[in-house]
């Protein structure tokens, strides 16, 4: 499933050409590249988008300190990015309506440094990135008070974050909702 996804995407650059590699390489090695045993492993998120007002959605996560995307882990037997993305996007926000938008591809792939943080050493995400939309945005509820959610246009939503692939996940999400982007 995420190898032929891989194969339809068409990274950016060098050096997101070099992190969809790596991806293949775990996809084509021994184990499995969605567990988290692993020192690099494959995750899935995504952007989600409100297409007629052209906002999007972030999250605070507190782990990180930051604003970013919702998205995460795959559970026992996901293998599927757009539906690890889609289960954790309805998990962090509640929304039901979640879909892929304007279709199901990938939209960024890159790897992102994790620090340690308890009995869990540091780490790296293969992290896949889709964009999902949602019709109903007044329903998003956060999954906790710690992870309040926020819309913001596509300006505000760049200016909230300092992480420069989420301002890419971004900058890519409003050329699909620009007409003619």
């Amino acid at each position: 499933m995420l190898a032929d996804a891989l194969d339809r995407y068409r990274a950016a650059d060098a050096a997101e050409e070099s992190d969809v590699e790596r991806v293949r390489a775990l996809l084509a090695g021994p184990g499995d590249p969605w567990t988290r045993a692993s020192p690099l492993h494959v995750t899935a998120s995504a952007l989600i988008v409100h297409p007629p007002s052209a906002r999007v959605l972030l999250r605070w996560h507190e782990r990180q300190r930051a604003w970013l995307h919702v998205g995460g882990h795959a559970d026992d037997g996901e293998t599927d990015p757009l539906a690890v993305a889609l289960r954790e996007g309805r998990e962090e926000t509640g929304l039901s309506d979640l879909a892929p938008w304007p279709d199901a591809g990938i939209v960024h792939v890159v790897i992102v440094p994790v620090n340690a943080k308890g009995d869990e050493p540091a780490h790296e995400h293969a992290d896949v990135r889709l964009v999902l939309a949602t019709a109903t945005p007044d329903e998003a509820r956060p999954e906790r008070p710690s992870a309040p959610l926020r819309w913001l246009t596509v300006t505000d939503a760049l200016a909230a974050t300092g992480e420069p692939n989420l301002r890419e996940t971004i900058t890519r999400a409003a050329r699909l909702m620009t007409p003619g982007g």
